[in-house]
């Protein structure tokens, strides 16, 4: 079955490359925990599915996704099996699929959107995409980030991108190795269309071996330390909060611009 256990997800065929396309506009794609296990389901079906080779992920209007739903909010209808946890997130499942994988970022992409894009095999970019990794403005310490994004942009500009927090635009994630290509905005389905068939005309062992071996680049991920800090950090308590009542966190110096 093409449902992946929430009505904020969509699963659409197109010959041999399945689309799920991220749906929830009314919150600005943000993505609730069914929603983050749905993109991984949808990465298992294109896996298991003789008639599917390849899998594009997007989202709908001007965001492709900011993350997790801050609020902790969920959409009726999601189904969520017991006791995922840590395993509700589709970042591995991603990196790690036999089936290429494509991002087609369509617009605002951060956080846990961010690492989609970073995990496909191939992330092509609309010129009107920008991009953030904002986990410590809310007292996470994401452990994704701090193995992934040194493996693409180097010390020097991952230290940048997380200790500041700044928001970059599609250029420069290109020139510093985020994301891999980006293309005008009208011609993004496209792009990921041919980014999808590329991938597909090379051999799939072979092919597998390459990625099992780029992916050694990521290293250690230090899940311990970020799940533990989900559950007993006052900081990030304190973040979420700040978040919802739209002011800056207690531990923002007086005089510093939030």
């Amino acid at each position: 079955m093409d449902d992946l256990g929430t009505p904020a997800l969509r699963l659409e065929r197109d010959g041999p490359i399945a689309w799920c396309v991220i749906d929830r506009p009314s919150a600005r794609n943000a993505l609730t925990p069914a929603m983050y296990y749905g993109i991984k389901r949808a990465v298992r079906l294109v896996n298991r599915d003789p008639d599917l080779g390849a899998l594009v992920i997007t989202g709908v209007g001007d965001v492709f996704a900011p993350g997790g739903d801050l609020g902790g909010r969920s959409e009726p209808g999601e189904s969520l099996p017991d006791d995922v946890y840590e395993d509700v997130l589709p970042f591995l499942a991603i990196r790690d699929s036999r089936a290429p994988v494509v991002a087609a970022v369509n617009g605002i992409c951060q956080a846990g959107g961010l690492l989609i894009a970073m995990m496909a095999d191939i992330a092509v970019a609309s010129d009107r995409a920008t991009f953030r990794v904002p986990e410590l403005l809310r007292g996470i310490p994401d452990a994704t980030f701090a193995a992934a994004l040194p493996a693409h942009v180097g010390i020097a500009a991952a230290r940048d991108l997380l200790l500041s927090a700044r928001p970059f635009d599609a250029a420069e994630a290109q020139r510093l190795g985020v994301i891999s290509r980006v293309v005008p905005h009208d011609r993004l389905r496209a792009a990921a269309v041919e980014a999808a068939h590329q991938i597909m005309r090379t051999a799939p062992e072979a092919r597998a071996h390459v990625k099992r071996m780029l992916n050694e680049r990521y290293g250690f991920i230090d899940y311990q330390t970020m799940f533990g800090a989900l559950e007993r950090s006052a900081e990030m308590r304190e973040g979420m909060r700040a978040f919802m009542e739209k002011r800056p966190p207690s531990w923002v110096p007086p005089g510093v611009e939030f």
